[in-house]
């Protein structure tokens, strides 16, 4: 039996937070659910066995690029695939975050059949 992967999810609507949760749940995934990048940060340096980052983009205090660069400056973390969402289709910002590093850049909401493409990822 393989042990349930560990996503961190970053996400300050806890609506979407809820819905996203649910969702990885259900494809027996371990969540961590955290309101914004500082408590993603302050977690990922304590915790050691997140396998991926899933991300909103638009967060009051720093946005979801803004993790991803402190993910990839850290030699602690930049092995971490990190996936942002948002509900924006925006393409230069979707550029930039791909060029970032993100694995992915995923238009929100989450379905069903965004999750196995997530879980390639780890």
């Amino acid at each position: 039996m393989m042990a349930s992967p560990h996503v961190l999810l970053v996400e300050d609507s806890c609506v979407d937070r809820l819905v996203a949760s649910r969702l990885l749940k259900s494809f027996n995934v371990r969540v961590t659910a955290v309101e914004g990048p500082k408590e993603a940060l302050k977690f990922l340096d304590m915790e050691h066995d997140v396998q991926l980052i899933l991300t909103d983009y638009c967060m009051p205090d720093m946005t979801g690029y803004d993790l991803l660069v402190e993910v990839k400056k850290s030699p602690k973390l930049n092995h971490l695939p990190v996936v942002i969402t948002c509900t924006d289709d925006i393409p230069e910002r979707i550029k930039m975050c791909l060029d970032g590093g993100a694995k992915d850049y995923i238009i929100k909401p989450i379905k069903v059949d965004n999750v196995s493409r997530l879980l390639s990822y780890i």
